[in-house]
């Protein structure tokens, strides 16, 4: 669906059902240069399974306009924007990587909006190779090249999909190439303020890690984790992309948290 956020025309997948926001609603953040179909199975599931879903490409990124922001500070309060626009109250809200960042300041500016907050292949800081920043700044598709080499796992990268007839590392390089990708690693690059929103949210919380990431190492999402007093899931075998590379096995680490809360709720 379309709506208009900050004056510029912005796209939210919905998971293939309208989106109706007296359901509970889920959102699904995405990382640097990615976009909604990141979030293909897991945004499909929820809505068919009771939930209400919102995946937006956050401003300059494929189908939503305006400028690319800035800053993750930037970021969180343009995702609070997005949901008062909506008209949700509540959301459990889920990032992948810098979108993991961007939902941690929404929490900090708008904890009243969240549930839940899940980061999946993150920390609380993700710091970004000069060189990726520089290759960005010069051609969006090689720094995607090198982001996907060191981005999927060895399965993905001998060409195994979880998806038939669909090559992971391929829609990754085609999406990256089209979006401001050195401007969202920039912003990741330089955000630090993860350890200190730690301390100021109380919320449930998880992080799904992956047992061969290479861009933010297991370990690091392990102490953000202990700082954050969040759950812990590691799914072995896989890297960086989780919610393409492993998407069954994210799916069912979302459903977990965020079905106990509702069963309870």
């Amino acid at each position: 669906m379309y709506i208009d956020v900050r004056g510029h025309k912005t796209y939210a997948a919905t998971g293939g059902k309208e989106f109706d926001n007296s359901l509970p609603t889920v959102m699904f953040v995405h990382g640097s240069g990615l976009d909604h179909r990141s979030w293909a199975l897991q945004t499909r599931w929820f809505a068919y399974n009771g939930y209400s879903v919102l995946a937006p490409d956050l401003p300059g990124h494929s189908l939503s306009q305006g400028e690319p922001l800035s800053s993750i500070e930037d970021m969180g309060a343009w995702l609070a924007d997005f949901l008062r626009t909506v008209g949700v109250s509540k959301v459990h809200a889920i990032g992948h990587s810098q979108g993991f960042l961007d939902v941690l300041e929404l929490a900090r500016q708008a904890p009243e909006l969240l549930k839940s907050i899940t980061g999946i292949g993150t920390a609380g800081a993700i710091p970004v190779n000069p060189a990726l920043i520089d290759a960005a700044k010069k051609s969006a598709a090689d720094a995607a090249d090198m982001l996907l080499m060191w981005g999927f796992g060895a399965d993905a990268q001998y060409g195994i999909s979880a998806v038939p007839g669909m090559q992971p590392i391929a829609i990754g390089r085609q999406i990256m190439a089209s979006n401001p990708l050195h401007a969202d690693l920039v912003a990741c690059g330089e955000y630090d303020n993860g350890s200190e929103v730690a301390k100021s949210i109380n919320l449930p919380s998880q992080l799904i890690l992956a047992r061969k990431d290479r861009l933010t190492p297991v370990r690091a999402g392990q102490a953000f984790a202990e700082e954050l007093n969040a759950r812990v899931s590691v799914i072995e075998r896989y890297g960086h992309m989780l919610p393409i590379e492993a998407p069954r096995q994210t799916l069912q680490k979302l459903r977990e948290l965020i079905g106990s809360l509702e069963k309870a709720a």
